[in-house]
């Protein structure tokens, strides 16, 4: 097979023209981000705002131009542009709207429930939990569905086993990766894992919307969204433009955990979508030898904010090495102990995320006030 390199892809994209200006994209500073790896290509078109639209066939006309070179597998195309000054941003170079007017919508057509399972900071658990979620929530007869949203440290590829593997083409649409009754896409396997998203904001939502659109997802029960940390656009995004079912917050038992996950459990009250509920992570540690019980970051903490917030409390999750170890090599823990107390209670959790949604119950939210 064909070796690609960066050049060669610059240099296909230079033979396109802007219609507009006749001049081709690389030439006004457009082409950005371009990643080769394997024979799968991404990159991005960044566009003034206000051509944003009408530039769509340019976007497509450069994807299928890529995808033609000899040694492509899969080219991903995505369209961004920089804000204007004092506007406020949006994704792909769109006005950012609120629940009174939302922007167009960009779930896939065949998914019944979408939900997104977040965090208000890093290094609560919070992959480790979307994944055995996931795999739980398969396992009560669900078709499932995991959508890596955390574009710059994407951890789906690694903890579902699917570290390395690439996605194929068919019928111009990208089939997703497949792992333990799963269908799974991360922007991981576009990449290598050692390598940084070296991507400015716009380009991140062009490449979220690309890949819940051009995906081929076919019809699942739940999708299991693995937001980054924090309240930032990529959330907006997924709360403005798809139809989120509700928020799972992940947190651990400690104050400054806890302060973060309120905030990031308002911002979704804000956006109106429904607060599932908080898990709290790594609750509590049993020393595997003498059975002794250390609550290493307090405990009891998320039960009491989800009291205090009018949410669901979920439930605990124990700090245990044999989550980490199987996480790390791919087999999450509600495969490799279905039976085991903490496969337990991640299908605890599943049975009561499903109670919620399939009866279409939201959480009262309180009044938001501004002052």
């Amino acid at each position: 097979m064909a070796t690609v390199s960066r050049d060669d892809v610059i240099a296909t994209l230079s033979r396109l023209s802007d219609p507009e200006t006749g001049r081709d994209p690389v030439a006004l500073g457009w082409v950005q981000g371009v990643a080769v790896k394997d024979g799968h290509v991404t990159a991005a078109l960044e566009v003034p705002p206000e051509r944003g639209p009408a530039l769509e066939p340019l976007r497509k006309a450069a994807e299928a131009a890529v995808h033609a070179m000899p040694g492509v597998l899969t080219a991903t195309i995505v369209l961004t542009a920089q804000r204007a000054q004092g506007s406020q941003p949006g994704p792909a170079g769109q006005p950012r709207q609120g629940t009174a007017g939302r922007a167009q919508s960009i779930a896939p057509p065949g998914v019944r429930h979408i939900i997104a399972v977040a965090s208000g900071k890093g290094g609560v658990g919070k992959s480790t939990t979307a994944a055995n979620l996931a795999l739980a929530l398969a396992a009560r007869g669900q078709r499932v569905g995991v959508f890596d949203a955390d574009i710059y440290g994407p951890s789906m590829p690694r903890m579902l086993g699917l570290a390395g593997q690439r996605p194929t083409l068919a019928d111009d649409r990208i089939q997703p990766l497949e792992s333990m009754g799963l269908k799974v896409m991360s922007i991981g396997f576009m990449m290598n894992e050692e390598d940084p998203v070296v991507w400015r904001g716009p380009m991140v939502m062009g490449a979220l919307e690309q890949m819940l659109r051009d995906v081929d997802w076919g019809e699942l029960d739940v999708m299991v969204v693995d937001m980054p940390p924090g309240t930032g656009d990529t959330q907006l995004t997924m709360s403005q433009r798809v139809p989120l079912a509700g928020a799972v917050i992940v947190s651990t038992p400690q104050d400054i955990a806890l302060l973060d996950a309120r905030k990031g459990l308002n911002m979704f009250r804000k956006v109106d979508v429904p607060v599932l509920g908080i898990v709290e992570n790594m609750s509590y540690y049993v020393c595997p030898n003498c059975g002794h019980r250390e609550e290493v970051f307090a405990h009891g903490g998320a039960e009491k904010t989800a009291a205090q917030m009018g949410c669901p409390f979920l439930g605990a999750i124990p700090l245990d090495i044999a989550i980490r170890v199987n996480a790390d090599a791919g087999t999450p823990i509600v495969v490799t102990d279905p039976e085991g107390a903490h496969a337990r209670a991640y299908l605890a959790i599943a049975d009561s995320i499903l109670a919620q949604i399939d009866s279409g119950a939201r959480p009262a939210a309180p009044k938001i006030r501004f002052t």
